[in-house]
């Protein structure tokens, strides 16, 4: 199955898949496009940002265009829905749904949520709905869709802020981290340091740390790295850019100084770590 909704004036498009038929396959190749995948009936097993990744059944997955994502042609448990920043733009619509920095770019690492029993309602209800107005060709189509993906993103990022933060979590200290998150999206090739991003949040990285330790399962700084070693892995996996190559371009002043920092934080030395990455890649 592979529904899908275009708008060519626009440059707009979502669609409804599970990956099975070749047209949803490939849309796992595409650039630019945010993915929605949930387990809907089984576990899944996948490979993300060349590593291996395993879908519990009615978890939801939430990545961003810098994700690579493979799927197994065995695998039937999974429906998605993908669609492109221009069909709807996480960062500029931010404002309506509170998502950006939480659900996606919110860590090193694509957010997942469980699904409790009312969750799992909500998410088929929404997926039924979305079936039936993949069937419409009309001037509304295209806004219903919207109000349906923005409608399944509110509920998700309600879900995540209780998952990663707790309930007690005041809405400042959400947007704290948030904003903290987002900014290291942006800036994380330019500063590598809590004290850089202080001063942008109007705050004393004390008070960064002291946040953090009270909401979230990482330091400020574990962030930073995670999203250094998140980008350099990528790098290695997916481009032919030599060592050097990718310490430059992730703000490290030479490569030794990036490869002790990926080894201490991977355990592995970046070349052993795409020698034998590729090599297990290659036997699967």
């Amino acid at each position: 199955m592979n529904l899908i909704y275009r708008n060519i004036l626009e440059e707009s498009n979502i669609n409804l898949t599970d990956f099975i038929c070749a047209q949803g396959r490939s849309l796992l190749k595409q650039k630019g496009l945010y993915k929605i995948i949930w387990a809907m009936d089984d576990i899944a097993d996948l490979s993300l940002d060349g590593c291996p990744f395993i879908l519990k059944k009615d978890e939801v997955l939430f990545c961003t265009p810098l994700n690579f994502i493979d799927i197994p042609m065995r695998q039937e448990a999974i429906s998605a829905l993908i669609f492109n920043r221009e069909f709807y733009c996480i960062r500029d619509n931010d404002h309506e749904v509170s998502c950006n920095g939480l659900l996606f770019y919110g860590s090193s690492m694509p957010v997942t949520i469980d699904l409790d029993e009312k969750g799992k309602n909500t998410f088929r209800d929404t997926y039924n709905i979305l079936k039936e107005e993949f069937g419409y060709c009309d001037t509304t189509q295209g806004e219903m869709l919207r109000i349906m993906l923005k409608h399944l993103i509110i509920k998700s990022t309600r879900s995540a802020k209780a998952k990663l933060m707790g309930s007690d979590v005041s809405q400042s200290q959400v947007d704290m981290i948030r904003r903290f998150n987002i900014l290291v999206e942006k800036q994380y090739r330019n500063f590598h340091q809590v004290s850089d991003y202080a001063p942008l949040l109007h705050k004393s990285p004390k008070t960064l740390y002291n946040t953090f330790s009270k909401y979230s399962d990482k330091t400020p700084l574990t962030v930073i790295n995670e999203r250094l070693l998140l980008e350099a892995r990528r790098l290695l996996l997916f481009s032919n850019k030599t060592v050097e190559e990718i310490a430059y371009e992730l703000g490290f002043n030479d490569a030794s100084h990036f490869s002790k920092f990926f080894t201490k934080n991977k355990g592995q030395s970046p070349v052993k770590f795409k020698k034998e990455t590729l090599a297990l890649s290659n036997r699967e």
